[in-house]
């Protein structure tokens, strides 16, 4: 089992910033937040999550006008904002990811509900694993919606299969602007045991 220290940085100590110190986030971090999230499990290896990093000025420019009101601060000053989406068409990559199973395409690739059904599941799960690896890596989170997925795709999956699914700010989170942790649902309200 993990210790302490690691499972407080992964859950309990973690927090989901909004405000940001002025310090940025490497490529290498980047990189090392990708190789930990893609070890994480999804269905017949689908992997059909896709990243866009926007960390430039000119980048982030291009996100503000997809942003709400309430979320357009806080995104751009954060360092990095990842825009974590879903290939509708991750079956093309089954062959490589599932080489066990020729057949493994076909249960996709002519019934488009099922794809996009278990591209969003899986891309979803991607997305969580994401923000696990962030925190594992020693960077703050700030996933959130409140945002035109339809401007997103338009502007950064053009032409693409590519379906925005929610955003994740990443740096180093000011501690002075959380708010006090919200309440938990206890095990008894939440869980069966049968």
């Amino acid at each position: 089992m993990l210790d302490a220290g690691a499972l407080d940085t992964l859950f309990r100590h973690a927090r989901t910033h909004d405000g940001w110190l002025d310090r940025p986030v490497s490529d290498e971090q980047l990189h090392q937040i990708y190789e930990l999230m893609k070890m994480g499990p999804t269905s017949a290896n689908s992997c059909p999550a896709r990243i866009v990093f926007v960390r430039s000025r000119q980048a982030k420019e291009r996100l503000r006008p997809a942003l709400s009101e309430g979320n357009l601060e806080k995104t751009m000053a954060a360092p990095v904002t990842a825009i974590i989406g879903f290939d509708l068409k991750f079956y093309d990559r089954l062959p490589d990811l599932f080489p066990h199973n020729p057949e493994a395409r076909s249960w996709f690739a002519d019934d488009p509900k099922s794809a996009e059904l278990a591209a969003f599941r899986n891309g979803t799960l991607q997305g969580a694993y994401f923000i696990l690896a962030a925190r594992a890596v020693g960077l703050d989170c700030g996933p959130m919606s409140g945002f035109d997925n339809a401007k997103v795709d338009a502007e950064f999956f053009q032409e693409t299969y590519v379906k925005s699914n929610f955003l994740c700010n990443l740096g180093y989170g000011d501690s002075n602007r959380l708010f006090p942790r919200g309440p938990r649902l206890g095990f008894e309200e939440v869980c069966v045991v049968l």
